[in-house]
């Protein structure tokens, strides 16, 4: 079957005035009826859509609603919000283009392309206008050296903090910090910890330098005093010592 390519602004011409955004389309196969504005449109094969803030590939894509404000992509879902610069893949998503608000369903994973931010949920509700997004069930955000995990999360992207809840752990390299609510700021690396705190901190300065130290200055480092007589205080050692070899 040939595929279609069409272009809103031809298609649906009022449509395109009243929005003043132009939605472009594309699939092996269309089914709905062109020019009625609350009529279902359903796109299969090979399917995507790209409106001004969103772009959207899937295997079956469905246009709904008054001016086709919703969008519903399911099997296979890809795509990018352009203006929030995240991309995305997931197994069914619902877009409303008046709220602007995108929920992702299904073994999601959203990358935040601008700060380096990787994040993957069982379910993420994305809100471009205030740049939030709140993730449930099994996630796992990643972002330089932290590796987050809860059951609930709210990462905010213009203000580049994540709060959690539900068993939230972080991991620092060899460090890890759980509480009831952790709040992380990703450009400082503050870690707020709120309710039976606790975790675990790796020394590393102490770490290097018995690394670097032999078995013998370690037992000498130790000692502070005659190995025979730890009592001693050093500075008599030498003395003591040598008088007494003699």
């Amino acid at each position: 079957m040939k595929k279609l390519l069409i272009t809103a602004a031809l298609v649906f011409f009022s449509f395109s005035v009243i929005c003043a955004e132009e939605i472009k389309f594309s699939a092996d196969s269309m089914t709905g009826t062109a020019g009625s504005k609350t009529d279902t449109t359903v796109l299969s094969g090979d399917a995507s859509v790209q409106t001004d803030s969103m772009e959207i590939k899937a295997n079956s894509i469905e246009l709904s609603g008054e001016d086709f404000r919703y969008i519903t992509a399911e099997g296979n879902v890809s795509g990018s919000l352009t203006e929030s610069q995240m991309d995305f893949t997931c197994g069914k998503l619902t877009y409303d283009r008046k709220t602007e608000i995108a929920r992702l369903e299904d073994s999601v994973h959203l990358v935040d392309k601008a700060n380096d931010v990787t994040a993957n949920a069982q379910f993420i509700e994305y809100n471009q206008k205030k740049e939030t997004a709140v993730m449930q069930i099994e996630i796992t955000l990643k972002q330089k050296d932290n590796t987050c995990t809860s059951a609930f999360a709210i990462y905010k992207k213009s203000e580049q903090l994540l709060e959690m809840s539900g068993n939230p752990k972080i991991i620092q390299g060899e460090d890890s910090f759980r509480a009831q609510e952790i709040t992380l700021n990703l450009d400082s690396q503050e870690i707020t910890l709120d309710g039976r705190v606790r975790g675990t901190v790796t020394d590393s300065k102490k770490e290097k330098k018995e690394e670097t130290l032999s078995p013998e200055e370690t037992q000498t480092s130790e000692t502070t005093g005659n190995p025979e007589d730890p009592g001693t205080p050093p500075d008599e050692e030498p003395h003591n010592n040598m008088n007494g070899g003699q």
